[in-house]
């Protein structure tokens, strides 16, 4: 049975919808809601996280033609190159579908808008004691753990995660609980050696890596940039594997595959989050892992990783600052106001 006290309360159901209308300008659109069905819901956004990955590449105009239809996001619309809703990071309130779902709150993969009706099975509610604010962290706490079971780390392992970002310290995170394990995350950005060691990792800058040189068990590259995934293939040790988890859009990036990468049989592998990882996919559904990053975001430590707030409605003037190459802080959430 639908409840529809919350759509029947309002002659005209209206969103407000973040669109990046051309490369680097973001405008709201006012737009028509319909009524959810029994298997759908309509949710109040509360935050939504900014992606200063994948979004900035989107912003930049920099998804290549090869892979628009790969990197659609699960609730996209429009079409790449512009003008397309992008995002995939919402979190927010049921306010009218079925009776067991009202004032549930939800995460969804969904673009920033203030509110929206989506399917029941695109929602996934957040675990009791979970901030909302933080439940925003849950695609890059999925895109960390399916990175973790693509490298096969174990226990015991010494373990090097290039980039300080908030991907790359979720993963250093995560890599922390292995029983013995040795972790280290490596970044410029000397400000974030405190949160990397908070979340029970050591912290050493680009140039104090020497002594990783060939001994690393597993490599995660998170940095986004060819110097870093150069570290990382200096770092693995041998037969050592490296987990690529950057992506870099249209940009063409050296890899140095000479002088030890082949001594040393080093793998370099590709992780990405559209995929449950070969090892967990006979038993784990894309639901399932999902559910399971919110679980692991039970953790008041990760609060730290939200750097900023800005309000929705002055999302389009923040984005050229926000997507700046060099922009400080760590992940940026959208704060939306009551109506």
């Amino acid at each position: 049975m639908v409840a529809e006290t919350a759509v029947k309360s309002r002659s005209s159901l209206f969103a407000r919808a973040l669109w990046q209308e051309e490369r680097g300008r973001l405008a709201l659109r006012q737009e028509a809601l319909t009524a959810p069905t029994e298997a759908e819901a309509l949710v109040k956004t509360l935050w939504s996280a900014v992606s200063r990955g994948t979004e900035r590449l989107v912003f930049d105009g920099r998804v290549p033609a090869s892979q628009y239809a790969v990197m659609r996001a699960p609730m996209q619309r429009g079409e790449f190159p512009f003008p397309v809703q992008y995002g995939y990071a919402a979190v927010g309130r049921v306010e009218a579908g079925p009776v067991d779902w009202l004032g549930a709150t939800v995460f969804c993969l969904h673009p920033h808008q203030d509110r929206f009706v989506a399917p029941l099975d695109a929602l996934r509610r957040t675990p009791a004691g979970l901030p909302a604010r933080r439940a925003t962290l849950a695609a890059n706490m999925e895109t960390a753990l399916n990175a973790l079971w693509d490298s096969g780390a174990g226990p015991g392992d010494r373990i090097v995660i290039i980039g300080a970002g908030v991907v790359g310290l979720l993963t250093a995170a995560l890599a922390a609980r292995l029983p013995g394990a040795e972790v280290c995350v490596v970044d410029p950005d000397g400000a974030r050696a405190g949160v990397a060691q908070r979340f029970g990792a050591d912290y050493r800058a680009p140039a104090a890596c020497a002594a990783f040189a060939g001994t690393a068990d597993c490599v995660f590259h998170a940095s986004g940039a060819a110097e870093g995934l150069a570290l990382a293939l200096d770092c693995a040790g041998l037969e050592a594997t490296i987990i690529e988890m950057s992506w870099y859009g249209d940009s063409a990036v050296p890899a140095p595959l000479g002088e030890a990468f082949h001594s040393r049989r080093l793998r370099l592998v590709s992780s990405q989050v559209g995929h449950v990882a070969p090892s967990r996919r006979p038993r784990w559904s894309a639901a399932r892992r999902l559910d399971k990053a919110l679980t692991l975001l039970c953790d008041a430590r990760f609060d730290e990783l939200i750097s900023e707030e800005v309000d929705f409605t002055d999302a389009p003037a923040a984005a050229p600052r926000l997507f700046g190459r060099g922009a400080p802080g760590l992940a940026t959430v959208l704060r939306y106001s009551d109506p």
